[in-house]
């Protein structure tokens, strides 16, 4: 049997999302039990020339819904990038949860040849559907989570593999 691309998209996306919310639940007790400005661990980067925790957050949260609209064939919903605080960026989260939860598996499946264009930075990209969800999407939404964790993980937080993936 083979795994659908409603499968390999919507769940996978809604299940780090849900991991990533918690970790960041987390990160804002820390920041309240350790008397830290939230706004310190936000704006925290690994290096100086990458982005820093909000922005990753928001770019993780952009892929996935952003995956699933194309995918789906429908418009991807556009999320103003102005979050400041914890709250804000679980509202986002929340927002693009909700936003995959209403696409079906009816919607997705059978868009492994769906012509996909992104525009950015001035360039475009085409792909298939399937090539889009694997070679970029998949790997830039894991990027951009991984490095979120990543930055809290280096700033103390107390997190470990089990956060990163969630329950089993």
């Amino acid at each position: 049997m083979s795994i659908t691309m409603y499968q390999a998209s919507v769940p996978v996306f809604l299940k780090m999302l849900a991991n990533l919310s918690d970790i960041l639940a987390k990160a804002a007790r820390h920041a309240e039990e350790r008397k830290i400005d939230p706004a310190v661990l936000l704006g925290t980067r690994l290096f100086p020339d990458m982005f820093p925790l909000v922005r990753q957050v928001q770019i993780a949260a952009d892929f996935a819904k952003g995956a699933g609209a194309r995918l789906a064939g429908v418009e991807v919903p556009a999320f103003p990038d102005t979050e400041t605080s914890f709250a804000e960026l679980q509202d986002r989260l929340g927002k693009t949860r909700a936003f995959l939860s209403s696409l079906t598996a009816e919607q997705i499946d059978g868009s492994e040849e769906r012509p996909i264009t992104i525009k950015g930075h001035g360039m475009e990209f085409h792909f298939k559907g399937q090539e889009y969800l694997t070679t970029f999407a998949i790997p830039n939404f894991y990027f951009h989570m991984t490095t979120a964790y990543a930055i809290l993980r280096a700033n103390g937080l107390d997190l470990g593999k089990k956060d990163f993936v969630g329950p089993v």
